[in-house]
């Protein structure tokens, strides 16, 4: 990789993290759920939740004692990080499970355990889009679109599985199309790899389940991708990666012996007071054309919880996909397997039972199918002109305008409302009544869902309000961040090149644009 593109990279990282970590969400009942999961075992040493079984809404009871009812990966990976945190605030004689406490431990554990892979996906799908034939223009577009400019960015502030589960998948897919381009690599290069790939889609599968499926697909990938290697090469990176698959369901297995006496008991089964989970495999069934096409117009258009309106860039991904599966034959598989997930996770958010998701930005079921929308982005970028390029970016401005708004105010607004945006979001963003959610993680629910008449206190807060700053004057420090990594760009002279002119596709033999060399040479 150039030098201009690892500082790409780190653009990308420093942008989508730093604007994750400004924001503190509070609490919620998916949230609550699954970190009272890491408070039970951190502080009680057991797998039940009975202890903070008040905090939340999201449970499973089960032989008269309660359980998180969500996938357990995502807790389990905060717990080593909570221990440790738990341990320096009480040599610092401070109280882990106060308020304060409390909200310190969550705010850590969404920021590193969520927002950093969240990130590092980012990262990661800006250098794959690259090596899939698009520009480097392309590939920062795709990246930023995908980790700013969707609900992603909403998701990877808060604790709670899906941005975490598709970073994984993300990095899993990004190994898997790594497989066979290097021909001379170690052993420990294919190991590596191919631990990478089962341990990343298997542990996506252990924080949300629906993960399974593009799991399967992104090793179908792999076993396609390894036949170019010779045998012995090609067994090592299959043989780590079940292995590591393996591994991953292995704890789920034993988690699930542990809490229900069956590695085959799914929480889910005996979740409390949402009697549709018991329809289907656990709330999704075959529906009627009619329903699924109703459900389908919400999720994809609706004011209340439609994709495409709060995040309008990727209703082109689709082009930039077709041209991608059209592309070689490397690419063409990517593009292939990208589609499918896409369909996957659309249609079963058609046909699952709660397909609104409660408390959200969007529809946050679909989430994890974004990266892989996000894909096109970056070919669609690369194939057309400049003019069409300064549209796209008008595009994906205003759905990060959007996003912003929504990770000030409220990223999981209630269920009541029925427009998001405009009857709640941006009407508190407009006044600077930002930070809404008065939940914390030890309550169940707050006290008044009208958050806009603050009769009591705002758990959520924003990092420029720890400063002193208020209203939207407390995003001051966001941008400045945002301006100092366009002033990087700048410096550096090769990427503000290729997305404003646009570079030509960098293929095998072919001179790099003259934009580029003029650029290189000065």
């Amino acid at each position: 990789m150039s030098r201009e593109r690892r500082l790409t990279s780190l653009v990308v990282f420093v942008l989508l993290f730093t604007s994750y970590a400004y924001f503190y969400q509070g609490g919620g009942w998916n949230q609550n759920s699954r970190f009272a999961l890491v408070r039970s075992i951190t502080s009680q040493h057991t797998l039940r939740i009975d202890a903070f079984a008040s905090s939340t809404g999201d449970r499973a009871l089960y032989d008269g004692h309660y359980y998180c009812d969500k996938a357990p990966g995502l807790s389990l990976t905060a717990v080593p990080l909570v221990a440790v945190a738990r341990a320096v605030l009480f040599v610092f004689g401070r109280d882990p499970d106060d308020p304060a406490g409390l909200a310190f431990l969550s705010y850590l554990a969404t920021v590193l355990i969520v927002g950093l892979p969240t990130a590092l996906a980012g990262v990661s799908l800006y250098s794959l889009v690259i090596k899939l034939g698009a520009s480097p223009g392309g590939a920062f577009f795709a990246a930023i679109g995908f980790g700013l400019g969707t609900p992603t960015w909403a998701l990877a502030t808060i604790f709670i599985g899906h941005a975490f589960s598709a970073a994984l998948l993300v990095l899993a897919f990004a190994s898997a199309c790594r497989v066979g381009t290097d021909p001379g690599s170690s052993v420990h290069t294919d190991l590596s790899l191919g631990a990478l790939i089962g341990s990343c889609a298997g542990w996506a599968t252990v924080s949300e389940f629906p993960a399974a499926v593009p799991a399967v697909l992104i090793a179908s990938l792999a076993l396609v991708n390894a036949r170019q290697l010779r045998r012995n090469r090609a067994l090592r990176v299959l043989g780590a990666m079940t292995a590591t698959a393996l591994g991953a369901a292995a704890v789920l297995l034993l988690y699930q012996y542990l809490c229900f006496r069956s590695p085959f008991h799914v929480a889910y089964g005996t979740a409390e007071g949402f009697d549709r989970m018991q329809e289907g495999v656990f709330g999704v069934t075959l529906r009627s054309l009619h329903r699924v096409g109703r459900v389908l117009r919400q999720i994809l258009f609706g004011e209340y919880r439609g994709l495409l309106p709060l995040a309008p860039v990727l209703a082109l991904a689709p082009v930039g996909l077709a041209l991608l599966v059209c592309s070689g034959s490397r690419a063409r598989r990517a593009g292939i397997v990208a589609c499918t997930v896409v369909a996957y996770y659309i249609l079963l958010n058609a046909h699952y039972a709660y397909w609104d998701g409660g408390w959200s930005y969007g529809p946050r079921h679909v989430s994890p199918a974004i990266p892989f929308l996000s894909l096109g982005l970056g070919e669609l970028w690369t194939r057309v002109s400049r003019t069409i390029r300064w549209l796209l970016a008008g595009v994906l401005i205003y759905g990060v305008a959007l996003t912003l708004v929504a990770v000030s105010t409220m990223p999981m607004p209630p269920v009541g409302v029925a427009n998001p945006t405009s009857d709640l979001l941006w009407p508190a963003f407009r006044e600077g009544d930002l930070s809404l959610n008065t939940q914390r993680f030890d309550a169940r629910d707050p006290v008044d869902v009208d958050f806009r008449a603050h009769r009591e206190p705002k758990v959520a807060f924003n990092l420029g309000m720890k400063l002193g700053l208020a209203g939207t004057g407390s995003l001051l420090p966001l941008f400045l961040v945002w301006a100092a990594c366009a002033v990087a760009l700048g410096g550096w002279g090769s990427q503000p090149s290729v997305i404003a002119r646009g570079a030509q596709r960098a293929s095998p033999g072919r001179a790099p644009s003259t934009v580029v060399s003029l650029k290189k040479r000065s």
